[in-house]
């Protein structure tokens, strides 16, 4: 049964939406605080932003700017973008400060390290993309671009497009939580997730196929620590669910015979 204290009483609705709209207010709270925080360096964080892309440009050529308001609003967007990824780990506190009452115990001393651990690869994965992928990508991109055409990048579509591949690869790596939630919920086992593997490494270029630009060098970035961090999801599900997943194939085998 779950733990239960004073403070973890059982709650009427309209208690838990009020509980609910508090802990919203003080995750909106963090990255408003972050954004006041952060407002008077955007210009700076704009051009370490754009700094990967700058070292691959021809030289006396620049980024440009199309739309007459691009020279604020791209940089406030960017702004604003980073607070909300800061605030990340208070806002993953909040949602587990409201449903922690209702998990049991073994599902607490899980759920805490996966809420850690989720946190922790995210960011891996923006900066693998920041430091590894986009010096790569750019520097490809920039070198096939026909003789003649001078490789002027608009602002505001630079910041979609690493945006993009922030989210792709911050996604990416969290594939061990994933792998490790899908054994221990009982969905699967690691057993049947070997068998798997050809078509997960078929599927990690499909989805890099999808996600990245269309360019091999940035699809073979995003599909290699794919699969890489589903084998590494698959080791850690091992050693943190040996019991669960005993249990699962012990049942199959009785099935089976």
């Amino acid at each position: 049964m779950p733990e239960t204290t004073q403070e973890d009483r059982e709650l009427t609705f309209l208690e838990h939406l009020v509980e609910l709209r508090g802990r919203l207010l003080k995750a909106c709270l963090s990255i408003v605080v972050v954004l006041i925080a952060l407002l008077p360096f955007s210009r700076h964080l704009y051009e370490t932003l754009a700094s990967p892309m700058m070292a691959q440009l021809p030289e006396g050529s620049s980024m440009i700017a199309i739309d007459v308001a691009s020279p604020f609003l791209t940089p406030f967007k960017l702004t604003l973008l980073i607070s909300v990824m800061i605030s990340i780990p208070v806002v993953l506190y909040q949602m587990w400060a409201f449903v922690a009452p209702a998990l049991f115990k073994h599902e607490k001393r899980l759920a805490r390290p996966l809420l850690f651990s989720s946190v922790f690869l995210f960011y891996a994965g923006c900066a693998f993309a920041y430091f590894v992928v986009f010096p790569l990508v750019f520097g490809f991109l920039t070198r096939i671009a026909p003789e003649g055409v001078a490789v002027m990048t608009d602002i505001s579509k630079y910041l979609d497009f690493v945006m993009t591949l922030f989210l792709a690869f911050g996604i990416t790596f969290e594939v061990p939580i994933a792998t490790i939630i899908l054994v221990a919920t009982g969905v699967t086992t690691t057993a049947k997730l070997k068998s798997w593997r050809p078509y997960i490494v078929v599927g990690a270029f499909a989805i890099g196929m999808i996600l990245t630009p269309p360019d091999v060098i940035s699809q073979t970035l995003l599909a290699l620590p794919m699969w890489l961090l589903f084998e590494v999801g698959i080791i850690f599900a091992n050693i943190l669910i040996p019991a669960k997943e005993t249990e699962d194939e012990t049942e199959a085998d009785q099935a089976t015979n």
